[in-house]
């Protein structure tokens, strides 16, 4: 057996051996490579071994298939891994962190460190001598993207304090790897292409702007921010501006976690899965109402009020609504003389009406006056770099809410983008 084999077999040893980024390899890539290293380990030394290839070969298209390198990829694992040291440094500091734990951490990134200088020509001999074949297999060669810390740095068990600083700033897990996340099947989804709309898109409601803001600030301050309900009319931006806070505060640690209607059942479970993650949390509820004797409403009346369990300080509710009494009532509902179902009907009418009140804040969006309107076509067609006269801009803006979905921020949004592919078809 030659130099290389025994140095594969030392490779092997070390990647078993570690003892908190086990998990680097549990996606595709990684256990496409742990399948290769046990086919090189279980060569047959008469026969030319297929399932060699045919591993090397897997191997390859994963790394092809995310075009990324074989560096990046355990770059990028090792800096959205969560493991006991990960999860710890976010919250303390390098001197506060056990002895035995740093030594762990220090054992496995030597580890990994090696993985990733080992010379791709070597697993390709590698591959060739334990399937016995005379050719060397095409050597999986993709251009590092990224340049991290880690990049840079020689020995990564020397780059703690640069680590920990990283997993402080970003996260760990499925919060290193995705800003906004929705509640489906009973867990956390990552949502891998959320809307990118920044607040400078939106226009015509300033003032509700310069609240939602402060009270995100709050929030990210570590103070006690208020939970929060839009209501108002239809495509006015309500939604969109709770999607541009995360877009400008994603840096700093803001996450948004989505519930549709139909889960809000759940959100006492989803605000205990998040309470001791060092991140916060807008926790966003899009066009909310309730129907009579709705289990959703009495989970969510728990997280706006409080129940025995401490209220997460890193968690809010934006909710959005075209209703301003989200629980629906008719005239039947109403106490007459001759009904004696319930002797304190009223009660029970006013808790429905009152609900709204609930929320810390709710912000108003009136539906867009002409002059809104215009303003918002206007901001819209500098940002789209529309090359047209202000006139004729505002001739068809009007012609556009007339024939279409009438004045609303959506409205000119839909116009604007309507209008800029017309143009770029004519020119």
């Amino acid at each position: 057996m030659n130099q290389d084999l025994n140095y594969y077999y030392l490779i092997h040893q070390e990647i078993a051996s570690l003892l908190l980024y086990q998990s680097i390899f549990e996606d595709e890539i990684g256990q496409a490579f742990l399948k290769l290293l046990n086919s090189i380990y279980t060569r047959n030394p008469d026969t030319i071994n297929f399932n060699c290839l045919t591993a090397y070969s897997h191997w390859f298209k994963t790394l092809a298939s995310q075009s990324i390198s074989w560096q990046d990829y355990l770059v990028k694992r090792i800096l959205v891994d969560d493991n006991p040291f990960s999860q710890q440094v976010q919250s303390h500091s390098l001197s506060n962190i056990s002895k035995s734990l740093i030594e762990a951490t220090e054992h496995d990134l030597s580890i990994l460190n090696t993985l990733y200088n080992l010379p791709l020509e070597a697993i390709s001999q590698w591959v060739k001598e334990a399937a016995k074949v005379p050719f060397s297999p095409f050597i999986v060669q993709f251009d590092n993207i990224n340049n991290t810390f880690l990049h840079q740095q020689e020995l990564w068990e020397n780059c703690l304090e640069e680590l920990a600083n990283y997993y402080r700033q970003n996260g760990t897990g499925i919060f290193a790897q995705y800003k906004a996340l929705k509640w489906q099947d009973n867990q956390l989804i990552g949502i891998a292409n959320p809307d990118p709309i920044k607040l400078t898109e939106i226009v015509g409601y300033e003032a509700q702007k310069a609240t939602l803001i402060k009270n995100t600030e709050i929030l990210l301050s570590g103070y006690t921010a208020l939970h929060v309900l839009l209501y108002g009319s239809r495509g006015s931006g309500k939604s969109s501006l709770v999607k541009g806070l995360l877009n400008q505060y994603y840096a700093q640690g803001l996450r948004l976690v989505e519930v549709n209607k139909s889960q809000l059942y759940n959100l006492p479970l989803i605000v205990d899965k998040l309470r001791n993650v060092p991140q916060k949390f807008i926790v966003f509820v899009d066009d909310l109402s309730f129907e009579e004797d709705d289990d959703s409403f009495k989970a969510l009346k728990v997280v706006l009020e409080g129940s025995v369990t401490a209220r997460a300080k890193n968690v809010i509710v934006y909710a959005t609504s075209n209703r301003r009494h989200l629980i629906r009532e008719f005239f039947d509902d109403r106490p007459r003389p001759s009904d004696a179902d319930e002797i304190h009907n009223w009660d029970t009418v006013q808790e429905k009406l009152s609900f709204s009140d609930r929320f810390g804040l709710t912000l108003t969006f009136e539906a867009a006056n002409q002059e809104t309107y215009l303003n918002i076509v206007h901001h819209l067609s500098t940002a789209a770099k529309l090359n047209l006269s202000q006139d004729e801009l505002e001739f068809k803006a009007k012609q556009w809410a007339t024939k279409h979905n009438g004045r609303s921020g959506r409205s000119a949004r839909q116009f604007i983008d309507f209008l800029q592919g017309e143009l770029g078809l004519k020119y």
